[in-house]
């Protein structure tokens, strides 16, 4: 079962057994006097073992004060002025332990060496690309599927799918004949100015064709018709694949999230790139 998406005051907070933790997606400055408190009660109500907070810089000493610590920083998150910072309290020692460390860093050292090389990707003549409409959900759902058996939102689930459609997210496809091969989406904050590029996915026979690059670019462009300043994603720590993908477009690394996501049936620790579009 996925984790909720629940409303505390006017803030939007995630949380559930699927990731083990509470997750402030979005704070309103006018929670800020008891937030932390309601925060805490989720996690004593449901014994969680982190708590993950993606928070406005003003607001960094109310936070560390109550023993948060800064695990990656966005410069000119909101409205291209703000910083963001991305913030956690842990409530268990096995999960404060940095699991494949060295082979993180090797991750982005190579990702690092590619960072140089950002080339125009151009489809191979048997693609081809578009937005996705409601009509393809129930399609985008079985390549999801077929790609992650556990994933922090119910991208399973058409039905979710169509309704985010219709509120703050864009979902973009190549397409092989009739068929998805590879998705994406922008979940766009339109008040702030920035967009988390998330819900990578490539079917395996097509990999190895620069799709999630392709795919990259096609988001940046219509994320900047909407107004978008800052692009950033939470790529999985391990995969090759999507940090180089996002090193060798011109995003900046800038940490990483310790145990802190459930993919692929899994607690994985995540990394965090940005860019200013």
């Amino acid at each position: 079962m996925s984790d909720s998406i629940i409303k505390i005051g006017k803030s939007i907070i995630q949380h559930g057994k699927e990731n083990d933790r509470v997750y402030l997606m979005k704070l309103n400055a006018e929670d800020i006097n008891n937030i932390i408190p309601a925060l805490n009660e989720l996690v004593e109500n449901n014994k969680y073992t982190k708590i993950f907070a993606k928070v406005p810089s003003c607001f960094k000493q109310i936070f560390l004060k109550n023993k948060y610590s800064i695990e990656a920083t966005i410069p000119n998150f909101y409205n291209n002025e703000q910083d963001a910072l991305f913030l956690a309290k842990f409530f268990s020692q096995d999960r404060t332990f940095f699991h494949n460390k060295k082979e993180i860093a090797k991750v982005l050292k190579i990702a690092s060496e590619k960072s140089e090389k950002q080339e125009k990707v151009k489809l191979k003549h048997e693609f081809s690309f578009k937005m996705c409409k409601p009509e393809d959900s129930k399609q985008m759902s079985e390549v999801y599927s077929k790609i992650f058996e556990s994933y922090p939102f119910p991208i399973h689930d058409p039905n979710y799918i169509e309704e985010t459609m219709q509120k703050n997210i864009d979902y973009f496809a190549i397409w092989h004949n009739d068929h998805i091969v590879a998705l994406s989406s922008s979940e766009m904050d339109l008040e702030s100015k920035n967009t988390e590029m998330t819900d990578f996915a490539t079917l395996q026979e097509y990999q190895g064709n620069n799709l999630s690059v392709y795919l990259l670019g096609e988001m940046e462009i219509a994320a900047k018709i909407q107004g978008i300043k800052t692009a950033y994603t939470i790529a999985r720590s391990l995969s090759f694949g999507m940090n180089v993908c996002f090193a060798k477009t011109g995003y900046t690394f800038c940490g990483t999230l310790i145990n802190n996501t459930n993919i692929c049936a899994g607690l994985e620790s995540m990394n965090i790139w940005y860019k200013s579009i």
